[in-house]
């Protein structure tokens, strides 16, 4: 999973990521990983190997619900992950959403 036509920031554990978690986990003084960043293309991947297994039973897999339920148990499991060395379930969580108005990526928000 590169970035395409820009750096990216690799966390401890090996994941590709923009920039911005990198200024994150400096500037709150967190420990993210590879899990704290959501993309189009990681939902997509989760929600065709549940169909492959067949979690869906069969039925027309849709952006609505599947991928819009995809994208929010994604933030509820990372939002329990601990981000510091408490290892404790952070009080808050902040979800950026990226893209630009009017992308048809962002209509499933």
């Amino acid at each position: 999973m590169g970035q395409r036509d820009q750096e990216c920031f690799v966390p401890k554990d090996g994941g590709e990521s923009g920039l911005d978690l990198g200024n994150y986990e400096r500037y709150l003084g967190l420990n993210l990983t590879k899990e704290s960043t959501i993309t189009t293309r990681k939902i997509y991947r989760a929600v065709l190997e549940r169909e492959r297994k067949g979690d869906y039973l069969g039925r027309t897999v849709q952006v609505v619900p599947y991928i819009t339920d995809a994208t929010q148990d994604w933030i509820e499991r990372v939002a329990k992950i601990p981000v510091d060395d408490s290892s404790e379930e952070p009080d808050v969580y902040i979800v950026e959403l990226g893209g630009n108005l009017g992308d048809m990526a962002l209509t499933r928000f």
